[in-house]
This record gives C-alpha cells, structure tokens and sequence, in this order.
C-alpha cells in the first residue's frame, strides 16, 4: 500500500464555505486518471485545522465512493488529545478508509516518550495502517530515529511521511531499519532526490494541480529512466517550491486554478492571495505552463 504517488488533496469550498463536491470529484479524477496511488483527505494541504470530524466524515465517505475502491483512501489524523485521535482513527475505520497519516499531537509540544506514547495508542485502537507524518520544521516536533526503534515493535506502524527536510535521513532509515518501513518524500522540491536514495513513495502537493507529471516523474524513477525524469523535474521545480512556503494552501489552489480543476476559495482565517504576491506567484505558475513538457508514455511502465 504505502508506495507510489499519494496526493494530499486540497478541500474544495464553496463561496458560501461549504464543501463543493462537485469541484472535489472533478479533482479526484484528474488525479485517477494520471495513476496516483492513493488519496490523503485532511492533511496540512486539505486544511484539517477548520474542517469539523463531520466534514471529514463526509470527505471520507464520498472519495470511496468515487474511487470505487481503485486505490486507499487515507485519512490525516492532527488531533490535540490522544482521545480525539483515537475516536477519529476508530470513525475513520468505520467509513471504510484504508489507512492513516498521523501527525504528533496538536498545541501541545509533546516529548519523545509522550509523542511514542500517543502513536501507540492510535494503533492499539484500530487495525489500519498508519503512516507517520514526520515534519519538524512545521509541526516543531520531530519523530527521531530512536523513536522509531519504539515503535518497530508495533506492526500497524508500517510508513513515514519524511518532511525533515533532509535528503539523508532516508539513508539513515534505510540504515537503521532495512525495508521494516516505507518512506514516503512530504516535500515535493525535494522529491527526485529522495526517491533516488531509495524512498517507496511521495505524499504530494503540487499533485493537486499537476497530476500527470509528478506520476511520471515517480514511475520514470522507479523504471530507471532518471534522465527523462530529471528533464521534467528540473522544470517541475520552480512550481514545486511553492509547496515550502506558509500559503502553501493557497499557492497550490491558485495552480489547480490555472490548470482547470480547482478554485482559489480557502476557509478563514486563510484568505486567498491578493496583489503583488498573487501575481508572484501566477507568473511561477504560468511560466512555468508556458513550457510544460510533453509526457512519454509513462502509464504503461
């Protein structure tokens, strides 16, 4: 399950901030359509922090309906309290997911022990899979590689969403740990170059907008034609930086804007890019579909 492209797919909203399905569905299946892998509802992209457990609920049970059991549906778990995280990996079990993404807790800055103590506790609840989300550069709590001695014992943990930021720790998993998990690339500039050291998959932003060519860079990859993949990604990258940034949510909106299949709308207190930053970041976007490259045939790798 945890290899190949995992989009972490943006909510769609409404003018009046309720969810629009209909925009939801017409993503979903660009993104099936190009071959990903998988589907991540409520991460950081999908903007878990102002969505309700019954919005979710909802996103969850639509998006196995579309996807009509192509490929898993996985649900980001970001609670404060381990009973929160607990009930929504159980509700989440429930609707039908197939997997989570679990962050460390919310708010509070939880130690190793606590942090340990919390993803067992999820695991103990429900027997999907779990990813880990490792990204302490956002979320200020790093899981470590002593922490996930902790937590080989614990079989349901089988993935990492390694957001560190630093290309070598997938070495140092691999090191440490052998195949007992898979690795999965969170930070898209960063994505050829984990996938090369040897990393199962990627968790996906600019997927969003640009479905097909982050899944034929990965199967290039994995097919060992880096030199075609290299000649997308270099030009893939400018607009895959705009996935490092605070407004990630909104760059990545704008992009699905420019491509057809999304809309700017985000739910407050985020609100949608204005003036001299919005143009900043068209022209990224648009230089960047003024030279788009024509894909080989990448789906029958």
């Amino acid at each position: 399950m945890w290899k190949g492209v995992f989009p972490a797919v943006t909510t769609k909203f409404n003018a009046n901030d309720s969810l629009d399905f209909k925009l939801f569905e017409k993503n979903l299946n660009a993104q099936l359509a190009a071959g990903v892998d998988g589907i991540i509802l409520g991460g950081s992209l999908g903007e878990a922090s102002v969505l309700s457990n019954e919005e979710k609920f909802d996103l969850v049970k639509f998006t196995i309906e579309k996807v009509a059991g192509k490929v898993p549906v996985v649900l980001n778990i970001a609670e404060g309290s381990t009973r929160d995280a607990v009930s929504l990996a159980q509700s989440a079990e429930k609707l039908g997911a197939r997997g989570l993404m679990v962050l460390p807790p919310m708010r509070y800055k939880s130690d190793d022990r606590e942090t340990v103590a919390y993803f067992k506790a999820i695991a103990k609840a429900t027997p999907l899979p779990i990813m880990i989300y490792n990204n302490p550069v956002d979320y200020k709590i790093e899981v470590t590689l002593d922490m996930f001695a902790e937590l080989v014992e614990v079989p349901t943990i089988q993935a990492v969403k390694e957001s560190t930021r630093d290309v070598s720790n997938v070495t140092r998993m691999f090191n440490r740990f052998g195949e007992r998990f898979k690795i999965l690339c969170g930070v898209d500039p960063l994505a050829m170059e984990e996938l090369l050291m040897g990393a199962h998959g990627w968790v996906a932003g600019l997927v969003c907008a640009f479905p097909a060519e982050t899944v034929a860079i990965y199967r290039l990859i994995k097919a060992g034609r880096t030199a075609e993949a290299l000649t997308i990604y270099r030009w893939f990258l400018p607009i895959l930086e705009l996935d490092i940034h605070a407004k990630l949510v909104q760059n990545i909106k704008l992009a699905e804007v420019e491509t057809g299949i999304g809309s700017e709308i985000v739910r407050a207190p985020r609100l949608p890019l204005v003036g001299e930053e919005r143009e900043r970041v068209l022209k990224v976007i648009r230089d960047g579909l003024a030279r788009r490259p024509k894909l080989p045939d990448y789906k029958n790798l």
